[in-house]
């Protein structure tokens, strides 16, 4: 099915389409929280994503001594980093039918007890407990990757800008923090790695709790939601620009996750300071919610998102650069970069399936098809690195396969950026007709 043009009629400067026609029936929404309520939720949220990343990133600056102390390959080890991504993939499709099942309440309830289970898990001496609990906490990160934006849209209908500002800082914060404080905090304590790791079960056991009284709300999608999810949007595989759409997701977040995988190693083999290696990739994140705050702010306004997406990417390459030339040197300069770089990807990423889309049915498939695939090329990341890293004995060549990837990125990225809309066929072979917009 081939691609749409974008039709201009009701399309607001973000992408955003106008509120169906009055001759449209959609199913509707339930009231906004407001008050305390509103208030009790937003830190509800709040506090559910920033236990998203914590309990991957933290793996990261504690890579060596894990595969010093259990005996594994580099390649083994960056499975604890790949494994949750596979995760985030392959349960993308499922995380809807929880939350109708389940209600949204109930399910991101019990995304958090799985991280609290999987956290416990990892505290077993056991390799074979350290990657089970690392796929609990996957399936309990990769449910709520898709369910808690949507909570967002439904309950702040008039400040969904303000909270998914708050859920991206807190994306970036929590991960900030993960790769900032989790080897002063083993040093500080004498704690072994597995405390250290078992240490933001914590923050996962407080979001558990001030997310308990919304568990008696049980929320289900309504009727006309439920006719459209049981007759999904049929065609997008056979869509280049969908297909542009997902390999943009994937190769962003394979630079990401690879990057985050292996980088305090990285400074620690160039005669970094663990600690100080583990503060640059947080450093970097925290520049990261600058570049996610600054992209979609500037796409439309000052830049196209095609030029965006390759200033992203050129900005990610001299971080890189900077890396193979002067790691110890220039970091704070290189890490900059690369905050700046990835987080304007990853804001663009999320704003394609926005702008791509139609229509909110279509948004949700191309929504569930990005992540899914896109995901599962980007668990292949660390694995690859640490793979290459090992064949080659040096950081110099993984280091210039990351640079390589970012000519492809760029590619796709300006593919995505066309001003279309991917096309599908609906129930019973019909082509959409216009829908419900998305903000």
């Amino acid at each position: 099915m081939s691609e749409t043009a974008r039709p201009t009629a009701g399309a607001t400067q973000n992408g955003a389409t106008a509120p169906a026609d009055q001759g449209q029936d959609p199913d509707p929404a339930p009231p906004a929280v407001a008050g305390r309520r509103a208030l009790y939720l937003a830190l509800g949220v709040v506090l559910l994503a920033l236990n998203l990343r914590p309990a991957l990133v933290a793996v990261s600056p504690l890579a060596d001594t894990i595969r010093d102390d259990s005996g594994m390959s580099a390649a083994a080890t960056s499975l604890l980093t790949a494994l949750p991504l596979l995760c985030f993939g392959l349960l993308a499709p499922v995380a809807p039918r929880l939350g109708r099942r389940f209600g949204m309440e109930r399910a991101l309830f019990g995304t958090m007890a799985l991280i609290c289970a999987g956290t416990a898990l990892r505290m077993l001496d056991s390799v074979v407990a350290l990657f089970a609990g690392t796929l609990v906490i996957g399936a309990g990160i990769a449910v709520a990757n898709v369910l808690l934006p949507g909570l967002i849209k439904r309950d702040f209908p008039a400040k969904a800008g303000l909270m998914t500002g708050l859920y991206s800082m807190s994306l970036f914060g929590g991960a900030a923090l993960a790769a900032g404080v989790t080897l002063p905090v083993q040093q500080a304590a004498d704690m072994n790695w597995r405390t250290t790791l078992a240490c933001w079960g914590a923050l996962a056991l407080i979001a558990l709790l001030v997310w308990l009284p919304r568990i008696r709300s049980r929320t289900r999608v309504g009727a006309a939601p439920a006719r459209q999810a049981a007759h999904p949007v049929r065609g997008l595989w056979r869509s280049p620009l969908a297909w542009q759409v997902t390999a943009y997701m994937g190769l962003q977040s394979l630079n990401y996750y690879a990057a985050a995988a292996w980088l305090p190693t990285v400074f620690q083999d160039a005669g970094m300071a663990p600690g100080d290696a583990g503060w640059m990739l947080s450093f970097s994140s925290l520049l990261g919610i600058a570049g996610s705050f600054l992209a979609p702010v500037t796409v439309g306004r000052r830049l196209r998102s095609g030029a965006l997406a390759t200033l992203g990417a050129a900005l990610c390459a001299l971080g890189f650069g900077g890396l193979l030339a002067a790691p110890v040197g220039g970091a704070y300069l290189w890490m900059t970069l690369l905050g700046l770089g990835q987080g304007a990807a990853i804001s663009l990423a999320l704003l394609f399936i926005v702008q791509r889309a139609p229509d909110a049915r279509h948004a949700a498939q191309l929504s569930s098809m990005s992540q899914c695939f896109g995901y599962i090329l980007a668990a292949t990341g660390p694995t690859v690195l640490g793979a290459v890293h090992d064949a080659s004995h040096s950081w110099t060549v993984p280091l210039v396969l990351l640079l390589a990837l970012l000519v492809p990125q760029v590619a796709v990225g300006l593919g995505a950026a066309r001003d279309k809309h991917v096309a599908g066929v609906g129930r019973a072979g019909r082509a959409p007709g216009p829908g419900p917009g998305i903000a």
